[in-house]
């Protein structure tokens, strides 16, 4: 593992050894046996693992918006599973469940709640986080739900930012509330919701019947990195009496950049926010944050008073026993490989500049989301320009395909609402530097000269 970590930082090794799934099924066993493997083919299986495993720490890794490998957070993760053990009670997790509790207090506090007062929880991801969010609202505006269910309350309706992550309607499946009643709101040519139509979409819905109970804006979105302008969507939220989410997994970590924290003005008025620490802060997977305004909410959703687990005449103070308010009965240890960090450098938020050449064209940036188009020689020149967006749509998958092949760097693509496949290169790695991501370009350049 030592061996790993150093190799995923030398530039010369690559990011990628990839194979096809049937290939690597092949290359190596991997199935279950009946007897007990040797200690030299337990260390081979190991070797094999690291080997095809994806350099996520290789500076030269964008793929993902949570890249890098810090070693004060990979120390605090060893020493977590060395402890093993399980977040639902004080009397299992001491120290823990009081990291726990300071931590969301601080965070809460750099949103802006006074005195840090509300609630939270760690779970295993931005996606839970903001389902949690959508469950807290519900139950704020029809508690009867939890015992009763969806039959007793009315048609619910959620909206979000069309440019929103799609957990926003896995959630509102998850729930019952159903994809159709999440109401997707327009986003300007920058990727930020537009105000006006979410009150126009409130204000449609009411008149249909429907009851609007959440809303969920968006600091930082998956693909562009845009930032919706929080403090016009709280008005609309406090003008109708609507629970305001902020899902800040992306984003949110820019509360601790005294340079950008504007981008997330508004936030202190938002009744719940989703914060992924695993992301532009670098903890290592997973380290998601739900932080909620109101205290004991979470507990009054969400408790189920299991007598084996929270029995109420134990010797200390209750309110540590957190695992009542949190969906999940077995919880990981997410809290120490931030706190660990948070305690070793505080926190430390880069910014980048890039510079494209001539066959490059870009989105402009508002966070670390560099969303940019190749154009090659064979399509740069085209005057046609339905033919045009029709090629230039099949370049990205296949400059990809043949980057990973190479396995000298990665980056994603996609396409969004009527522009075409682009490259969106992401930058959260501490480790890249500005010949990292010249690299990159001149990769994506000499892979796709030929189309």
């Amino acid at each position: 593992m030592l061996a790993y970590i150093v190799e995923s930082f030398d530039r010369s090794t690559k990011v990628i050894d990839f194979h096809y799934p049937n290939e690597l099924l092949q290359r190596n066993n991997w199935e279950l046996s009946d007897e007990p493997e040797t200690l030299d083919d337990i260390l081979i299986s190991c070797r094999a693992t690291l080997k095809y495993a994806i350099k996520t720490a290789h500076p030269r890794y964008f793929n993902q918006l949570s890249t890098g490998l810090d070693m004060v957070g990979l120390a605090a993760d060893w020493l977590t599973s060395t402890a093993n053990t399980n977040m639902f009670t004080y009397e299992v997790a001491p120290v823990f469940v009081l990291l726990e509790y300071v931590t969301l207090k601080k965070m809460r506090e750099i949103i802006g709640w006074q005195d840090g007062h509300g609630d939270g929880i760690f779970s295993p991801g931005g996606a839970i986080s903001n389902m949690y969010a959508m469950l807290l609202a519900r139950y704020k505006m029809f508690p009867e739900v939890k015992e009763k269910g969806m039959s007793s309350v009315p048609r619910l309706v959620a909206f979000t930012s069309e440019h929103s992550h799609f957990s926003i309607k896995k959630g509102a499946a998850a729930l019952g509330i159903g994809t159709e009643s999440v109401i997707c709101i327009k986003a300007d040519e920058r990727g930020k919701m537009i105000p006006s139509d979410l009150e126009r979409r409130i204000v449609e819905a009411k008149q249909k019947g429907y009851v609007p109970f959440f809303v969920s804006a968006t600091a930082g979105t998956t693909v562009y990195g845009a930032f919706d302008p929080l403090m016009a969507i709280a008005d609309i939220c406090k003008k109708h009496d609507i629970w305001m989410h902020v899902d800040g997994a992306w984003g949110g970590s820019l509360l601790m950049s005294r340079k950008h924290r504007w981008k997330l003005n508004g936030v202190e008025r938002a009744n719940s926010m989703t914060w992924n620490p695993h992301k532009m802060m670098a903890v290592p997977l997973q380290c998601s944050a739900l932080l909620v305004r109101e205290e004991g909410l979470m507990q009054s959703c969400n408790q189920m008073q299991a007598c084996y687990l929270f029995q109420q005449d134990k010797q200390y103070d209750l309110s540590y026993d957190t695992g009542d308010k949190a969906l999940q009965c077995g919880r990981h240890v997410d809290i120490f490989k931030l706190w660990l960090m948070w305690r070793a450098k505080v926190c430390v938020l880069c910014e980048c500049k890039l510079m494209l050449s001539g066959g490059l064209m870009s989105l402009q940036p508002q966070h670390t989301n560099v969303c940019f188009w190749y154009l090659p020689p064979g399509v740069r020149y085209l005057e046609d320009k339905v033919e045009k967006m029709k090629r230039l749509h099949k370049v990205a998958p296949v400059i990809k395909a043949r980057m990973m092949e190479y396995g000298t760097t990665m980056v994603s693509y996609q396409p969004q609402g009527d522009k075409v496949n682009f490259f969106r290169m992401v930058i959260s790695n501490p480790a890249a530097t500005f010949e990292d991501i010249d690299f990159l370009i001149e990769e994506i350049e000499r892979l796709g000269q030929d189309l």
